[in-house]
Order: structure tokens, then sequence, then C-alpha cells
């Protein structure tokens, strides 16, 4: 009783130490996302008060020009739509699958360990080194040159690694108890996975479509080695078609010396970033739709 006694007041001390750095770990954390929210809305206000008196409907519809006035980001719009289009429509079905193999299919072994310890590390691979791959393999090995097919497999490549490990980690965390329902009443394994095991894990596996999307559509240096244009004066008719983007589009027009072009610099960056929010919105409401919908029984 007496060493408990003496132990107290050392007790006491070191939950005021905790405590102190607690609350220090919570102020450091809060001064780190207030100045970051601080200087986000810095940029925010300077890009809106340059860029949105330059945003109207002939800026959107308009070619680019060497006067800024008359210039616009019509191509730029639709490569960019083209190039997300077909980059989600190449890497999403690939991704989810192979995620389903990774988790479903394959054997927990050493070499699928090193695969999937592999495809982690992918994704912080730098995008300029997915750009020189694009380069060799898609346009000068399968010759499909510098088009949007070629833009669209190189940025499938970039987000593969990300829409792999989220739909892994989504179908990993699956309850146990549903699959092994479905398999009580006499499913058969693929079955299972379409049923039972995707729908319950994709509204996760969205998450990961929102990332990696968002990720593709501000990706500049790959689709400068692939060759993407600077400067277009006609829009793509297929997926064989030259192009360019609006990062590639903003690029060029943020390294001219006239005021004039940062001005209407600040209007693209405002379109991207309402490209960006309607890509991301779509997914939202398709992942909380999921979410609310019928789950599995």
């Amino acid at each position: 009783m007496k060493q408990i006694i003496q132990q107290a007041p050392a007790r006491a001390n070191n939950r005021r130490v905790r405590k102190l750095k607690d609350l220090a770990g919570h102020a450091i954390f809060l001064i780190g996302t207030l100045f970051s929210v601080v200087i986000l809305i810095i940029l925010l206000t300077s890009m809106l008060s340059e860029g949105l008196r330059h945003l109207d409907w002939q800026f959107l519809t308009s070619f680019p020009s060497r006067m800024a006035a008359k210039s616009g980001i019509l191509p730029a719009l639709v490569g960019s739509v083209w190039l997300i289009g077909l980059t989600a429509l190449i890497a999403i079905p690939v991704g989810i699958g192979a995620a389903i193999y990774i988790e479903n299919y394959g054997k927990d072994n050493r070499f699928n360990r090193l695969i999937k310890v592999n495809i982690a590390n992918l994704a912080g691979v730098p995008s300029i080194v997915y750009g020189m791959l694009g380069l060799s393999l898609f346009v000068r090995t399968f010759g499909f040159g510098r088009s949007i097919l070629s833009g669209a497999l190189t940025m499938a490549l970039l987000i593969l690694p990300i829409l792999i490990v989220a739909a892994s980690e989504a179908l990993r965390d699956v309850p146990k108890s549903i699959i092994e329902g479905s398999y009580a009443v006499g499913s058969t394994k693929l079955q299972t996975i379409t049923k039972m095991i995707l729908p319950y894990a994709f509204p996760r596996i969205l998450t990961g479509i929102i990332l990696a999307l968002s990720r593709a559509i501000g990706e500049t240096a790959p689709l400068l080695l692939i060759g993407a244009f600077s400067f277009v004066r006609f829009l793509p008719e297929n997926v064989l078609s030259a192009f360019t983007v609006l990062p590639i589009q903003i690029y060029v027009w943020a390294g001219k010396p006239q005021a004039s072009f940062h001005e209407i610099t600040s209007a693209a960056i405002i379109v991207l970033l309402i490209v960006m929010i309607l890509i991301n919105g779509l997914a939202i409401f398709l992942r909380n739709k999921f979410e609310t919908g019928k789950q599995p029984d």
C-alpha cells in the first residue's frame, strides 16, 4: 500500500505529460491543416479573380490562337474527355479483374506475395517512367502512334496499381460470413464472387476509382513524352487521332511571357477543376447509391 501511495504522484505526473504531448500533437496538426487551407484559399482566390472574367462560351468553344483574346480550350477539353473515358474503359475492368484473381484465385505463396508487393510499389513510381514506357511500347512497338489510344493505354498503366490495391483491400474486407453463407447454399465460386462479394465491395472499389481517375486527369509528363500536341486546331475523330488535353494546354499557356495568357491559364484551370469535380461527383453518387442499395443477404 505504501509503495502504491508513493507511486501515485509519478503516475499523475506521467498523465500530465501525456496530456501535454497530446495537446501539442493536436496543435501541430491543426496548424498544419489551417496553413494548407489558407494557402489553398489564396490560390483559389487568385485563380478565380483572374480566370472568371475569361470563362465564357466563346472560350469553351474556340480553338487555340496566337492571341489570348481569341484562344479557347475546345480541342483540349474534348481530348481530355476522350482520354479519361478510354482510360477508364481500359483500366477499371483490368484492375478489378486483377484484384479478383489475387484475392480469390491466387494461392498464398511466395510468388504471389511478391506480385502484391510489386503492385503496391508501382503505385509510387514517377509518372514520367510510365511516359517512357508508353512511348517505347505503344507508340513505337505496337505502332499506335501519337494517338489517344497510346495516351489512354499509358494512363491506364499509370493508374492500374492504385485500382488493384484499392480493389484488393475492398475484396479482402468482405465478411467471411457472407462468403461462407453463399457456399453453404450451393453457390459456385464464380456466383459467390459476382453475386455476393463484388456487390458488397463495390462502393469501396469506387473510392479507388475516384482516386485513380483524379490522378490521371491531371497528369502532363507522360502525355508530353508520348507526343500529345501543344497546339491543336482540330477535334479528334477516333481513338487513333492526335490530341491534346487540358493539363498540356495549361502548361503551354503558363509558359508564355504575356500576362494575357496567364489570365486564360487561370480560366483553363477552373475548367479542369470543374471536370474533375464532375467526374468525382459521378463516382461518389454511384458509390453512395451502391452503399444505400440492396446489400447481399
